[in-house]
């Protein structure tokens, strides 16, 4: 039985790729790797993940139901990664522009955005975005 491939665009099926991340069975090595298993987050709506994998200083005022609602009334049609900087598995931090394409109120939309992302203790997380310029 064929899988239908992940959302975040890597070319692989969602079991071999972002669900391991958001099941919790294995940790993103890389920002732009938590950046494509956050995208799917959306996508999937699971919104735990969202919050897990969001810096911990910043978990407490995370708006689940927010999220939430923003995450289901959006229908995710595709990630383009336009370029990373640092990030790797040998680095503490690392930034990650993209382009995120979804379908709101029967109109397409665009968000774009410079994300750092920050590793504390081995595990990659997202901290913020950055002003682009």
């Amino acid at each position: 039985m064929q899988q239908d491939p992940c959302p975040c665009g890597s070319d692989k099926p969602f079991g071999a790729c972002c669900e391991r991340y958001l099941v919790g069975t294995a940790l993103p090595d890389t920002a732009q790797a938590l950046m494509r298993s956050r995208y799917t987050a959306y996508a999937k709506q699971n919104i735990a993940y969202l919050k897990d994998t969001l810096w911990p200083k910043y978990q407490p005022d995370f708006d689940s139901f927010a999220v939430s609602k923003w995450a289901s009334e959006s229908h995710w049609v595709g990630l383009e990664i336009l370029s990373v900087e640092k990030g790797t598995a040998k680095d503490r931090d690392g930034t990650v522009l993209f382009e995120a394409r979804y379908l709101s109120a029967g109109a397409m939309a665009l968000h774009r955005e410079l994300s750092l992302f920050r590793k504390k203790s081995g595990r990659w997380y997202y901290v913020e975005a950055l002003p682009q310029g």
